[in-house]
This record gives C-alpha cells, structure tokens and sequence, in this order.
C-alpha cells in the first residue's frame, strides 16, 4: 500500500471511531431517557445500535463510563439550548428572562420523554459515586448560572438591592420541578401557565420601579462548565 494511502486510512480510522460513539452516545441519551440512567447497559446500547457487545465496549469500559458520557451529552446539549442563546439577550431582567423561557422550552419538550438530571437524581441521590458526582455536577454549575444572571439583575438596577438572590434562583428552580411533576405524573394541563405565572410572580415582587418590561415575544413564550454571563 502507498505510503499517502495507508496514512489517509489511519486519518480516517480516529474519525469513524469518533463518529461511532457519538452515534453510541446519542442512542444512550434516547434510552436514557425513557428508563433512565440505570437502565443503562452495554448490552442494551448494543441491542439499540445492532452492534456487538464487543464494539460497544470497546468506546466505554464500562457501564459507569457510559452513564458518565451519557451525562455529559445531555450537559452539553442543555448548554447549547438554554444557556448560549440567553447570552444574545441584555444582561439583567432580559437575560433572566430569556433563561427562563429557555429552560420552559425545553421542559416542555422534555414533558413526554422526562429529563435526565430530575430522574437521575432520584435515581443516584443516596448512591455515591462518579455517575451522581458527574449529574451533581451538572445542575450546580447551571444553577449557578442562573444565580449569576439573578445577581446580574440586581446588579442592573432591575431587581430591587434588597431581593434575595439566592431565594429567587431557589424558587425559579422549584418552579420547574415542580412542572415536571405536575405535566408528567399528574398529567396537569394548566401546570405550563402555571408555570410561567410563577415566574412572573416572582419578578414581580422583586423587580424594581424602573426594570423593563417584559417584550411581548417573551411574555407570549410558555457542563465543560457553564460561564457565567458576560
């Protein structure tokens, strides 16, 4: 074989490999999120991608490492829907807004397939180790993104001096919780208005005399690590 054409093979063969855990990843995440992480298993991937046991071993060493990347994946993809595009709006209320109705999009989408950081966390909260500390992780660096944008709303003259930042990121955070119960097991179909009056109230008390208003999109509208809003 020519030397030209045995080093485009070797190229080539790094890239197939990556392509071949991404197509393993997202199959995991799909899974993932209809039985959750510890529904997870080599033999399972396999079975969902028609390939070996072997070859799916071969990316993932093993069960945990495969939770772990399938963890990271959902991160990622979060980061992309929720996190980036608020960036794009003006710091204070605007990009605390946009995170919000960000976070409401995806949860909405989330109602029928379930969201792996809610499910995992009933799955791994008394369960120690690399899967939990990886989905721990993963919420606290979003959360700490929106405490961010919370603190850059006060910081803007937004939010009164006075509003407790922390509480206000702890309520938004119990309002999507609290969605997901009432939409997925209770089957609640007022729980997205709900929802959003929830954080309306909650800037409401808030907010200070001169904040801006709400756009009308906006009101019509239902990690590795996270920066913090620039």
């Amino acid at each position: 074989m020519p030397a030209t054409s045995a080093r485009a093979k070797a190229s080539r063969a790094p890239l197939k490999g990556q392509q071949t855990k991404a197509v393993i990843i997202d199959a995991a995440l799909n899974l993932a999120a209809q039985i959750g992480l510890e529904g997870l298993s080599i033999g399972a991937i396999a079975e969902v991608t028609q390939m070996s046991k072997s070859g799916v071993f071969a990316h993932f060493g093993s069960r945990e490492e495969l939770q772990i990347s399938v963890v990271r994946e959902y991160h990622a993809r979060f980061e992309q829907e929720v996190f980036y595009p608020a960036l794009a709006a003006d710091r204070g209320l605007p990009r605390l807004r946009a995170l919000f109705g960000n976070w409401m999009k995806r949860t909405s989408a989330e109602i029928d397939s379930g969201c792996i950081y809610i499910s995992g966390a009933v799955e791994f909260d008394d369960r120690p180790g690399p899967v939990r500390d990886a989905l721990a992780e993963s919420v606290d660096i979003w959360l700490a993104a929106m405490l961010r944008a919370v603190e850059q709303a006060k910081e803007e003259g937004h939010l009164r001096a006075d509003a407790d930042a922390q509480q206000i990121a702890f309520e938004i955070h119990a309002l999507i919780l609290a969605l997901h119960y009432e939409a997925r097991f209770l089957r609640n179909p007022l729980s997205l208005n709900r929802a959003n009056a929830g954080f309306a109230n909650i800037i409401a008390r808030s907010t200070a005399p001169a904040a801006p208003a709400a756009s009308a999109a906006s009101a019509a509208r239902p990690a590795r690590a996270l920066k913090a809003a620039a």
